[in-house]
């Protein structure tokens, strides 16, 4: 049988259909790559008073000291208006900051401009968030990861409406569709790493009843997912691969250079290697991440505000994600040629999912599912009403 084409094949918002818009946070400050100088710039916010505070905080049209909100859902932060705002910091959560760079952020609801609570409702350790990352094709046109994306990407797809991985995003009755077609029981999670192998520019995904395909692409999907959200086993490139520090990284780095001919990185003085071209040309919407991440580590801070409160000297912690974030840029770029040689036959067809009663899916399954099992405090110490 032909190849499915692009406009045969169904889109990604009709198979995935529930989508949230990106997070606004409006100020950099209450995101930083370590937990402790997030917790010293909450104390530095508390400890200034009248203006001083309110310049630090940098308000926003969104948000201001006396700005009147309520708790992010499962979030235990305070709900009095900042201005007289006091105790410790809440305790800060690892999110996605920017494409492959796990950051923190004081989950505080005052802090953050547009905070989606919907996404927060289901953030847990079994959801999965899709994420639009890019429409031109200059790298992945989709990231996959555990943590709740705070970047400004397309639309966010949760991969579960309700936490504890309950009622999948998925349009209303494409699993059995799926089992029915291929012989096979797919789960969610097979759907998606189909997805993530799969996806084509304009963000169509064309689907297969051909088992032997369906199982090859979902192994290599599977595999895209685990180096994306770096859950469980670490990745390791092969012996004689694996990138290493050769001279220390110097205490406040602030030059970045790549060596191609010796696949060496260098940072300062610093070097790492073997660091394949592959790791250094990958991109994200035309963007090189390993530059990006280094950036958001070594930029200079204006002086006096409070993104400027950061480690004095590069921690060793650093260096280690460093090298692990090679390792997995480095695997994923491997994958790229397996992914364009799979060639879906057998095509399951938008006008057939159609015929199936599959789609359209109904309006209900493109809005966020009640997921309330707890009161959540609102402003001033009321109860939200949701």
């Amino acid at each position: 049988m032909p190849s499915v084409t692009h406009d045969d094949a169904p889109l990604l918002a009709d198979l995935i259909p529930w989508s949230v818009a990106p997070l606004r946070p409006g100020r950099a400050w209450p995101t930083a790559p370590d937990a402790a100088s997030l917790k010293a710039r909450w104390d530095a916010l508390l400890k200034a008073d009248g203006p001083d505070r309110e310049a630090l905080f940098e308000p926003t049209r969104a948000r201001t000291l006396y700005s009147a909100v309520g708790q992010l859902p499962g979030r235990s932060t305070g709900t009095e208006k900042l201005v007289r705002a006091s105790g410790p910091c809440p305790e800060p959560v690892r999110v996605l900051a920017a494409p492959f760079d796990e950051q923190w952020l004081i989950p505080d609801h005052r802090l953050i401009d547009t905070a989606r609570p919907e996404l927060w409702r289901v953030a847990e350790e079994r959801q999965v968030f899709v994420v639009e990352s890019a429409e031109d094709g200059q790298g992945p046109l989709l990231l996959a990861t555990s943590l709740l994306p705070t970047f400004r990407p397309g639309h966010i797809r949760p991969l579960f409406r309700r936490p504890g991985g309950a009622e999948p995003n998925l349009a209303p009755g494409l699993l059995d569709h799926l089992t029915a077609r291929l012989g096979l029981s797919p789960t969610p999670l097979d759907v998606l790493a189909w997805v993530m192998a799969t996806v084509r520019l304009g963000l169509s995904v064309p689907l297969t009843e051909d088992p032997e395909l369906w199982s090859r692409g979902v192994d290599l999907g599977h595999r895209i997912l685990w180096l994306m959200r770096r859950d469980g086993e670490r990745p390791k490139l092969p012996g004689g691969r694996r990138p290493y520090v050769r001279a220390p990284l110097p205490s406040r780095p602030r030059t970045l250079d790549y060596d191609r001919d010796e696949e060496t990185l260098q940072v300062d003085e610093g070097r790492i290697s073997p660091v394949p071209p592959e790791a250094w040309d990958f991109e994200v919407a035309g963007v090189r991440v390993l530059e990006q991440w280094l950036t958001a580590r070594t930029a200079e801070a204006a002086p006096g505000t409070l993104a400027a409160i950061r480690p004095a000297t590069w921690p060793q912690t650093w260096t280690s994600e460093l090298l692990e974030l090679i390792t997995v840029l480095a695997l994923l770029a491997e994958l790229r040629p397996r992914q364009s040689e799979l060639t879906v036959t057998s095509a399951i067809t938008t006008a057939e999912l159609r015929r199936a009663g599959v789609l359209p899916v109904p309006p209900a399954a493109r809005r966020p599912a009640s997921v309330l099992d707890h009161q959540e405090e609102g402003p001033e110490g009321q109860f939200a009403l949701l």
